[in-house]
């Protein structure tokens, strides 16, 4: 229940599938948790779940995709909360199922926004905070898409990749400042994104079989799965862990 007692932990894309899981599950364990997202509705629930259960979080809007509006959420949650130890760069979209001579750069860049800039712009305004708290964790939620590919998700899989190599570099820069920065790279994971993208193929029950078969453990994992190895990452039980790549995956990359 202790893990993260006395830690301040900012969650991006808070208010459903990992990053709902992740947020309750650092709540749980102790840490005060800044819960940010576009949605609000979701995200006050999620915050609501949080200090009805005994807990203490407060929701933000943030887009990660602007600069301002995460340099504000960051310097907002500071005031609030004292301090900054964690950040979890969990916000993510999927984009558009095209092969890559079809996607416009509009499609592209949408991606490119939300998965890669805003990793970038949530490490950027983190970094000096955890420099004043004497250190902190970054956690960036890649894929196993940031390991392998696929004939699907062109953009998708080209953020992915950044993110697992933005997390090298920045694990290195930072490291003598004892600020931790490590990847986690999920499977296929029962969440709202893989939900549509499913329905976007048609069948999803179908399409659900079909991805469970893709794992060597016989099924998609659950957004606890991934929460609790970000629990890890966040907590002094990782103190000698940095630019690591946590890979959850049911076996998948394995094969």
């Amino acid at each position: 229940m202790n893990r993260l007692k006395n830690k301040v932990a900012m969650v991006t894309g808070a208010a459903l599938g990992i990053g709902r899981a992740s947020a309750i599950r650092m709540a749980e364990e102790g840490a005060v948790v800044a819960v940010t997202d576009v949605d609000k509705e979701a995200g006050e629930a999620v915050a609501a779940t949080i200090n009805d259960n005994g807990g203490m979080a407060r929701y933000w809007h943030c887009d990660v995709s602007a600069e301002d509006d995460v340099a504000k959420t960051i310097a907002a949650v500071i005031e609030e909360f004292g301090h900054l130890d964690v950040m979890l760069n969990n916000a993510g979209i999927a984009g558009t199922n095209k092969p890559t001579h079809e996607i416009t750069e509009e499609e592209w860049d949408k991606v490119q926004a939300i998965n890669v800039k805003g990793v970038f712009f949530c490490t950027k305004h983190a970094i000096e905070p955890m420099r004043k708290a004497g250190g902190g964790s970054i956690i960036n939620l890649s894929s196993i898409y940031g390991l392998v590919s696929a004939p699907d998700l062109p953009a998708y899989h080209a953020s992915k990749g950044s993110v697992s190599l933005m997390t090298k570099t920045d694990a290195l820069l930072y490291a003598p400042d004892k600020i931790r920065v490590n990847s986690i790279h999920p499977g296929f994971i029962w969440t709202p994104l893989v939900d549509n993208f499913l329905s976007e193929q048609g069948d999803v029950e179908e399409g659900r079989r079909a991805l469970d078969r893709r794992h060597p453990l016989g099924h998609v994992g659950e957004p606890d799965d991934i929460a609790w190895g970000a629990v890890f990452l966040a907590s002094d039980e990782s103190k000698f862990v940095t630019g690591a790549q946590l890979v959850i995956d049911g076996g998948y990359t394995a094969q």
